[in-house]
């Protein structure tokens, strides 16, 4: 069987993850040749190591300049992993991989993830534990080990910080119909700060509610300010808000402040308010998973049981898109999608999408029989 090819840095953790999952061997050429520096950059080798430590037999070909790499995938073997991750970019960066491996492994996962937990390009762990969490449980994946746990916070350039992810493995994965999202009927969200005075946490919290209590009185924003040892090496705040529907359909979005030493400081009010811009921004869009883990959601469905599964979606992320041709590469699957104009009456939002299509009945072959 040939290895399936492709060219350029970008989508490397989807390419490697639909490759761990289906057994194909994947080429990708070009990394960053045009570059000044080519080749991997070290958080992306530091993803690779991280697939090598859950995985038993994955051969990986690296060229000398790094701009070639062959990945033939072993099996998924879980367990119990601690890993460095590098801290250019933050630990949601590799535990959004692992949340998509780690129904498939061998023996349940149990990750220490240490390195930054808050930066403000990728998606942080509170909001994962939040948004990506509840998601799994739709899919059936449950049992008592299910948690992401922050021990420490670690905010960007430092880092320091340190996470607990643990998963049980899952024999099959269940079709879903997630077709209508409901109305909004609670908004929760944590703000937290490290390093700097705990009254900065409340300011987010005041200015985010002045904008949010205009819609919905029932808002709880949990402060969150971890001292000592717990609260890594830099300084920095940050807010996360997730809105919940009645039909149990979950919201998010973030904000974290710029880096030490990386730009103009921010003023909490001001990332308060626009952080709750955001969320309402999401809102807007709508759907039945928020645009962070539309990826997440469609890559179950395509290992679901081999029956139909249905998810109304938002305006579809550039990243979901491509993650969309890439199933169509691994795994042979295509989505119907029709889009659903939204009634300008009803005042439901965007545009939304519905998402159709046939699992390939992924079993988890590596699961040790007891």
């Amino acid at each position: 069987m040939a290895a399936l090819t492709y060219e350029g840095c970008n989508f490397l953790r989807q390419r490697l993850v639909l490759s761990t999952l289906s057994g194909k061997r994947v080429k990708i050429r070009n990394i960053r040749s045009r570059d000044d520096e080519p080749g991997l950059r070290d958080f992306e080798a530091s993803f690779i190591r991280l697939l090598d430590k859950v995985t038993n037999g994955t051969r990986i070909e690296i060229n000398q300049t790094g701009t070639v790499l062959f990945y033939q995938p072993g099996l998924l073997c879980g367990g119990s992993v601690e890993h460095e991750c590098n801290v250019q970019r933050s630990i949601g960066y590799y535990l959004e991989a692992l949340i998509m491996l780690a129904p498939f492994m061998k023996n349940p996962l149990k990750a220490i993830l240490k390195g930054v937990t808050n930066d403000p390009t990728d998606p942080s762990v509170d909001l994962l534990k939040s948004t990506a969490v509840p998601l799994m449980k739709m899919f059936g994946i449950n049992g008592e080990g299910l948690e992401i746990k922050v021990v420490k916070r670690g905010i960007a350039p430092g880092g320091g910080g340190e996470v607990h992810f643990s998963c049980p493995v899952c024999r099959a994965i269940k079709p879903v119909l997630l077709t209508d999202p409901g109305k909004i009927k609670r908004i929760r969200g944590t703000a937290y700060s490290v390093r700097v005075s705990p009254q900065m946490a409340n300011r987010i919290v005041d200015s985010a509610r002045s904008i949010l209590n205009k819609f919905i009185p029932d808002i709880y924003i949990y402060t969150d300010h971890m001292k000592g040892a717990s609260s890594g090496k830099s300084p920095g705040f940050g807010l996360t808000l997730v809105a919940e529907t009645v039909n149990g359909t979950l919201l998010s979005a973030e904000l974290a402040s710029t880096p030490q030493g990386q730009g103009d400081p921010v003023l909490p009010e001001e990332l308060g308010k626009n952080c709750a811009k955001l969320l309402l921004e999401e809102i807007y869009r709508g759907g039945c998973v928020d645009s962070n883990s539309q990826s997440l959601a469609l890559l179950y469905m395509t290992l679901g049981q081999q029956d139909v599964s249905k998810t109304l979606l938002g305006p579809l992320s550039p990243y979901t898109i491509e993650f969309l041709r890439h199933i169509r590469d691994f795994f042979q699957v295509m989505f119907k999608i029709e889009t659903q104009k939204a009634d300008e009456d009803e005042q439901k939002g965007g545009d939304k999408v519905l998402m159709t299509c046939v699992g390939v009945g992924y079993s988890n072959i590596s699961k040790s029989h007891k």
